[in-house]
């Protein structure tokens, strides 16, 4: 069933932003699973349109190569009743935002330093578009400004099930 809210509207996709291990793919996936919407992982469209994990490429080619593939993804998506689970980085690119509020309504997953400590427990190679020695709590800080800059709807993802999160987006979205 189609949410009243996108019936007639362009923006008929939802996009998940927020820090690794704040929850957007598995609360994607069951968002669009409740919604009876298409899922897209971006990091995942990556690794499938360049053959490499996001730790190779960022090996091979560094933290602002992998920014500009990241870009390049969202730019090119054309997709509509979709959930959109972002790499943590998107928000680095103005451009790539523009795209995603054309087509999307943008939700943050907030979640707390503390939980992304918790939750994220290989850092160093998971793949995060981070320069080499940045630490996790710099990074955090250093996104937090932007994620919010573009989020359309701020949800709070610390101490709450996947299951709950997406019920409360889909809720949020008037679904």
């Amino acid at each position: 069933m189609r949410g009243a809210r996108f019936e007639n509207s362009v923006r008929n996709n939802i996009t998940l932003t927020g820090m690794p291990g704040a929850g957007k793919s598995t609360t994607g996936i069951i968002l669009a699973k409740n919604c009876g919407l298409g899922f897209i992982n971006t990091d995942v469209l990556i690794q499938i349109n360049r053959q490499k994990t996001l730790q190779q490429i960022l090996d091979a080619s560094g933290h602002l190569a992998l920014r500009d593939i990241e870009e390049g993804e969202i730019l090119k998506l054309n997709v509509e009743s979709h959930v959109i689970a972002t790499g943590g980085s998107a928000v680095y690119s103005r451009r790539a935002m523009g795209r995603l509020i054309s087509i999307s309504t943008v939700v943050f997953i907030e979640v707390s330093l503390e939980q992304v400590r918790n939750r994220v427990l290989n850092f160093a190679a998971r793949g995060i578009a981070k320069a080499k020695d940045q630490s996790m709590e710099e990074l955090y800080l250093e996104r937090q400004g932007l994620y919010k800059k573009y989020a359309q709807i701020t949800v709070d993802g610390n101490d709450v099930s996947r299951e709950i999160l997406a019920v409360e987006i889909a809720s949020r979205l008037g679904w």
